[in-house]
């Protein structure tokens, strides 16, 4: 399954349901989109092999968690660099995945190269991680931040 027009009716209510719950139980799954049990395993497990559902996580609010302070980076890089045998974006997204502030990176187009979300526990940790990590990677050139001050919206369902 690699498009979403192989997706069905059922597939796309059994979808919805796990986006709300991923924690619904076979039977109550079976009971939101009419089916047995059994055929609504048969689908998730169809779902999850085809690669359409790719986990199942724990959501955290990050302020409970110590990390109330979230920013998004946007980041410019080098275009040509002496000091990497690999291009500076791929040595850049390479060094990005060890950094355990960034939660979500997107390699954008216009004027910057990259979009940062970043959670920190406070304005000290984020100018450590801004000054000793991000500008200090031989790729970077630039970056430019801007802090959220109220979360309006933030969902991880898709509008399937």
């Amino acid at each position: 399954m690699s498009a979403s027009d192989e997706l069905d009716t059922i597939d796309l209510r059994v979808l919805r349901a796990l986006q709300v719950n991923g924690r619904a139980t076979y039977d109550e799954l079976a009971a939101q989109v009419s089916l047995s049990s059994s055929a609504t395993l048969r689908r998730v497990k169809r779902l999850e092999e085809s690669g359409v559902i790719q986990g199942y996580v724990a959501l955290l609010k990050p302020e409970r968690v110590g990390l109330p302070l979230m920013a998004y980076i946007n980041v410019r890089l080098e275009k040509h660099t002496e000091s990497h045998k690999r291009s500076p974006m791929d040595a850049f997204r390479a060094s990005i995945q060890s950094w355990p502030e960034v939660i979500e990176c997107h390699s954008l187009t216009g004027e910057m190269d990259y979009l940062l979300r970043v959670v920190v526990a406070d304005m000290a940790h984020y100018s450590r991680f801004v000054m000793d990590t991000l500008l200090k990677h031989p790729s970077v050139q630039d970056c430019k931040t801007s802090f959220v001050l109220d979360r309006v919206k933030s969902t991880t369902a898709l509008p399937i």
